[in-house]
């Protein structure tokens, strides 16, 4: 995955380390909901409507971003960034807290919080967003985080990803 855009100091957890990602995971969360709402307007011949849709939306959103809080949290207590475009600044190795359910709770929490957008548009081809979110995070933003954390931390690291599920 190193040739994906991972730059790493392999001898020294204090080197520049960084992820070159074209869209931010916060950024692709905007755009994915924007390209699902754009889709769902373009597209109204496949919205479905059924009495509990706007009420489950807002329940899935709500879950998705107490997830997120809570993961965000988790890296306060322990003082180390929340920047996933960074993953050298990582000052430790949080295992706590939501964190002990997934090891990404924050990407869980946006795919979840899509997942209520879908639900709150009422239309079956935004939803068909989710995959490909989803695809692209685990694949070029987990990834990548993941051998960074692996070298910063090693063998510690790789227990935890023996104990934890990546998304659940």
């Amino acid at each position: 995955m190193i040739t994906i855009g991972l730059f790493l100091g392999i001898n020294n957890f204090k080197e520049e380390r960084f992820i070159v990602i074209k869209i931010p995971p916060l950024a692709l969360v905007v755009v994915t909901a924007l390209l699902m709402w754009g889709v769902a307007m373009l597209v109204p011949t496949l919205t479905y409507s059924f009495i509990w849709s706007k009420g489950i939306a807002v329940a899935v959103v709500c879950v998705g971003l107490i997830i997120c809080l809570a993961a965000v949290f988790e890296f306060r207590v322990a003082e180390t960034t929340v920047n996933p475009l960074r993953p050298g600044d990582t000052s430790a190795l949080v295992t706590s807290g939501v964190y002990q359910l997934s090891r990404n709770p924050m990407y869980l929490g946006f795919l979840l919080m899509l997942a209520g957008w879908a639900f709150w548009l009422e239309n079956g081809l935004s939803a068909m967003f989710l995959p490909g979110y989803f695809a692209y995070i685990d694949q070029f933003q987990i990834g990548p985080e993941e051998e960074a954390l692996l070298s910063a931390f090693g063998a510690e690291y790789r227990e935890y990803q023996e104990s934890v599920r990546r998304w659940l």
